[in-house]
């Protein structure tokens, strides 16, 4: 088993920014993924970031991309999501997810295995 637990989430005005952090721990992988999806009200969950935990490659979904980040930190088992010039559309709730598959990256949060519980962002307008 994977327990992976999300922090960071929060309100903030639209413009401003976050960082929401994920800390892995338990069994581990010799390849895998980790990647952040988010789930607003009524709507599917959708992917917003990946990272090939082996190499770094990183991932982005288009309406993310040149504002935010994702980065690891090995020695931590953390995964963080940079978000800069936040949209009141962002407001959800965000999830950090492992894909142990050792496949290629995946933007489909039904080939993720593993799920931490969630973190709010609100942004206002």
């Amino acid at each position: 088993q994977v327990q992976l637990v999300e922090s960071g989430g929060g309100l903030v005005q639209a413009g401003g920014s976050l960082r929401l952090s994920c800390v892995a721990s338990g069994r581990t992988f010799s390849r895998y993924v980790m990647g952040w999806f988010r789930q607003a009200p009524g709507k599917e969950r959708e992917f917003v970031a990946a990272i090939s935990w082996s190499n770094g490659v990183t991932y982005y979904a288009d309406s993310v991309k040149g504002r935010f980040t994702i980065s690891r930190d090995n020695t931590k088992n953390t995964v963080y999501l940079q978000m800069n010039s936040l949209k009141p559309e962002a407001t959800a709730v965000y999830y950090c997810a492992v894909d142990g598959s050792g496949g290629p990256v995946s933007w489909s949060a039904g080939d993720y295995d593993y799920w931490g519980q969630g973190t709010q962002v609100t942004v206002s307008s």
